[in-house]
Formats: structure tokens, sequence, C-alpha cells
């Protein structure tokens, strides 16, 4: 299916360039580790403990280029990401067998528990979405799950599709060792040699990571049992505060929490936008406002 590059207009572009999605990108992490077997193709086939921001590099990566890039972009990266799928092996410890990892099972997990993230993180951190909106959101994810060779029929398409699809997976997660050595290193990442001089912020890090696992699901958490629960009306709170203080930092010096090859495809994208006659004169953040768009395109959000 031919790339589709994702207008301002879209509810994709409404919540993916809310900063909501740093926790939810951590969250939807430690959401797809309780899939054993998804868990093990992570696991054994990545150094995520040795590049610890690494896969979360890349996950923002095809997130950024999925949503802002050009066609061409999003084709090319698209392509990669499958062969790269193709070419890895799971040992499944369950069984004993090698598995592909481009399981269509597998993948559609981990689409899942990835755009729902995003959706319950910046709904419950106050980006204000409608029902319909939530619905739109995840139809719209559905060909971006077509990037990883997933076919959009197979998605779920609307919030109660998404809930229907989680509480049957159910019986098929649970807390691996590996799961439970990746949801603690999200909360109290060790830091590689490269990124030593870090280490004596790491306890500023903590409040992060217990946010990401506190947003989980009550039966994630339940599941986990890594940290004491604590009052979900506090960590609401916590969430609305977070994106406040993040929503407020400039964009350009956001910019830097990517990768240059990211923060190229950021300012391609402007370039690319401002010549299609959109108002970029408060960056990609502020095409979220209407009349900062050359003409609504599509029916007015609601």
């Amino acid at each position: 299916m031919p790339a589709t590059v994702q207008p301002p207009e879209s509810v994709t572009w409404r919540i993916h360039i809310d900063r909501t999605m740093w926790v939810g990108g951590v969250r939807g992490l430690m959401l797809q580790a309780l899939h054993p077997v998804a868990m093990w193709g992570v696991w054994q086939n990545s150094n995520f403990q040795e590049d610890p921001f690494g896969r979360l590099q890349r996950t923002a990566d095809f997130v950024g280029v999925s949503t802002f890039g050009a066609p061409a972009e999003i084709e090319e990266l698209a392509a990669r990401v499958r062969a790269i799928h193709r070419s890895l092996r799971i040992h499944n410890h369950d069984t004993g067998r090698t598995e592909r990892l481009d399981q269509p099972e597998l993948l559609r997990w981990v689409h899942c528990a990835e755009v729902s993230s995003y959706l319950d993180v910046a709904r419950r951190a106050g980006l204000p979405l409608t029902g319909a909106m939530a619905d739109r959101y995840l139809d719209e994810q559905r060909h971006t799950a077509t990037y990883v060779g997933l076919h959009a029929e197979d998605i779920p398409g609307t919030v109660a599709e998404m809930d229907a699809y989680m509480a049957g997976m159910l019986p098929h997660l649970r807390v691996t060792e590996e799961a439970a050595a990746t949801v603690r290193f999200l909360m109290w990442p060790n830091l590689p040699g490269n990124l030593r001089y870090l280490s004596p912020g790491k306890p500023g890090y903590f409040p992060f990571g217990a946010l990401c696992y506190y947003s989980l699901p009550d039966w994630a958490r339940k599941l986990y049992g890594a940290l004491p629960e604590v009052p979900q009306p506090a960590v609401t709170a916590a969430l609305r505060t977070f994106r406040t203080a993040m929503n407020a930092v400039p964009e350009r010096l956001h910019d830097h929490s990517f990768a240059k090859p990211t923060r190229d495809m950021l300012e391609r994208a402007r370039t690319r936008l401002s010549a299609e006659g959109y108002d970029l004169s408060r960056g990609l953040y502020g095409l979220r406002d209407p009349r900062r768009w050359p003409r609504v395109t599509t029916a007015p959000l609601r």
C-alpha cells in the first residue's frame, strides 16, 4: 500500500506532535514486554541492555517519519523495517522452536500496545480529544500498520475494537524474567560507557520511569507488581503536569531529543509544509491550530 502523509488536519498529527509521546512510548515498551514471544524477540535480537536509548530513538524515528515524513521517506523506512523483521528469528522458550519475528500476531501486538499507549496517555494528560477523534486516530493508524507488513483490516480501528483486542490478549500475557528486567531497566537504566557521564542524573530520571509505569492499565501493573500502588488521580495529575511542562519547551530545543536523521526529517517537513501554504511561524506544534492551515481539506475536528 502506498505511503500516505498525515496532514496537520489528522488526529495522528495532534497526538504525535504532543510531548506526552515520551511517556506513551516508554509505557508502550512496558506493555509490549508482557507478550512472552514478542519480549524474547527484542531480547534476543537487540543490544537493548548496552544501548538503552537506541530502541527508543529508533521507535521515535519510525513514528516521526511515518507521521511527518514525505512519501518517499516513509516508503524507504518501511521497506527497511520489513526487511529487518524478515531476517530475524526468535527462540521460543515455551516450545523450544525457532520462529520468525515477523509473525502477524506479534507485529499486531506491538502495534496495538504502542498506539493504544500513545492515545491513552495523551487523553489522560489533558489533550482534548472526543470519542470520535480517538476512533479516528486508531483508524488512521491502521494505515501505519501496513508499513510493517500488516493488513489494515486486521487492526483494531476504534476504541471499542482496541479494548476487545486487549481483553482477548490477556490470557496470552505474562511477566517473563526478561519482561521484569526490562520494566526495571526502563525505570532505572544502566547507562553504557558512552553515557556514563549522565549517571549523576539518574535519580532525576526515576520519577519519569515511574510515571510511565503507573500510567499502565491496572491489569498490567497487577501483572508486574514492580512498584507499590499509588492513587491513580495523583498519576493523572502528574501526567497533566508533565504535559504542560514539556509542551512549554521550545520546539527547536526539543528537536535535540532526537537523533540527527530525525531532526533533518523534521526540518524537511517544515520546508515542505511551508511551501504548501501552512503557517510555520509557531513551528510544527503550532499547526494543530486550524487557523494556520491554508485551507480545511478534511472535515473539521470536533
